[in-house]
């Protein structure tokens, strides 16, 4: 018997959550540095970022980060960084943690909520409009402020 899924909103790190965040991210980018400790610290502790986890039993298998920031024309949310482990896609840890975090956005006042998907993560990209999220005709730019 499998274990129940559990969505929590990270309140403070610890060295597992840690280690299963770092696994995480490799699954989400293998061009991503690693986060150091300080790094996840900071992201927890931010205020205008939730970082939610997926859980079955005691182990982490999925992630979400909720940044959450006013603009002049309304308070607005973005999804980043969702990966589910592998081994556990399927199980419905993704919506879960989307479901959540659309929650949340709502609890911060947020009008919109949006997020970015590469065409090629077909099966991502089915869940988020399965959960009602509508593609926009519109042009995302990329700039690394490091090159310019």
């Amino acid at each position: 018997m499998t274990s129940p899924l559990t969505i929590s909103l990270v309140t403070e790190p610890s060295r597992e959550l840690y280690s299963a965040i770092v696994r995480l991210t490799t699954e989400l980018s293998s061009s991503a540095p690693p986060l150091s400790y300080d790094e996840l610290t900071s992201l927890i502790t931010h205020d205008a970022t939730d970082l939610f986890v997926a859980e079955s039993g005691q182990e982490v298998i999925g992630m979400l980060t909720l940044a959450t920031f006013p603009l002049p024309t309304g308070i607005r949310a973005w999804i980043e960084d969702v990966v589910v482990s592998k081994d556990a896609r399927g199980t419905g840890a993704g919506s879960m943690l989307v479901r959540r975090a659309v929650d949340q956005a709502a609890e911060h006042g947020a009008r919109t909520v949006d997020l970015t998907s590469r065409p090629s993560r077909t099966a991502a990209n089915r869940l988020y409009q399965r959960l009602g999220f509508e593609r926009r005709e519109t042009n995302v730019y990329r700039m690394s402020p490091r090159t310019h």
